[in-house]
């Protein structure tokens, strides 16, 4: 993907804004950098980018610019789009579908043929899996299944996909029977 079709990012931008427009940049910034993953390391949503990065060793913001948009590039190489997770699941009997949302939520709603990620079932994969076969995780909007991809990935899996849009985008794009549902965050 050409830079220009990226989303434009700049210092000036608020984290809330850098992680509106890149969802893993948190993640890429903490690979790299130790920035946004724990509390000392964390950052405010008003921060911009460019005081995120100075109190940071002084990085440089387009250093940083450069990785997170690198970084994106990767997260968008890792997607499946619902209609080729629908191919997928008629041509692929053996497709490892796995759910990386709560128990509460896959035993709500669950695409046919998926298994909730537990540590077990984790191990069980890691220890018995072919790292060949194709996997597919997903997640209510395709916002934390990333991170598990990356996972997958670094445990050798190199045929994980996850879902853009997670069970929320399958629902209203290929199965409209899945019932589709939002989460209430209690203050």
């Amino acid at each position: 993907m050409p830079t220009a079709e990226l989303p434009p990012l700049t210092g000036d931008m608020t984290m809330s804004q850098v992680l509106q427009a890149y969802p893993g940049a948190q993640r890429a910034l903490f690979a790299r950098y130790h920035i946004g993953g724990c509390r000392s390391c964390g950052f405010q949503p008003g921060e911009t980018l460019a005081q995120v990065c100075e109190r940071n060793e002084n990085i440089p913001v387009a250093e940083a610019v450069a990785h997170i948009q690198e970084s994106h590039k990767g997260d968008a190489s890792l997607q499946i789009s619902p209609q080729e997770l629908e191919v997928l699941l008629r041509n692929k009997p053996d497709l490892v579908l796995l759910d990386v949302r709560t128990r509460e939520e896959h035993e709500a709603v669950k695409l046919p043929g998926a298994r909730l990620l537990t540590q077990e079932l984790v191990q069980e994969i890691f220890t018995s899996g072919d790292k060949t076969q194709t996997v597919v995780l997903y997640d209510h909007t395709g916002s934390r299944s990333l991170d598990a991809a990356a996972y997958f990935i670094g445990h050798g899996f190199g045929e994980t996909k996850c879902l853009t849009g997670g069970i929320d985008a399958y629902s209203s794009e290929i199965d409209p029977s899945l019932p589709r549902y939002r989460i209430e965050i209690e203050d």
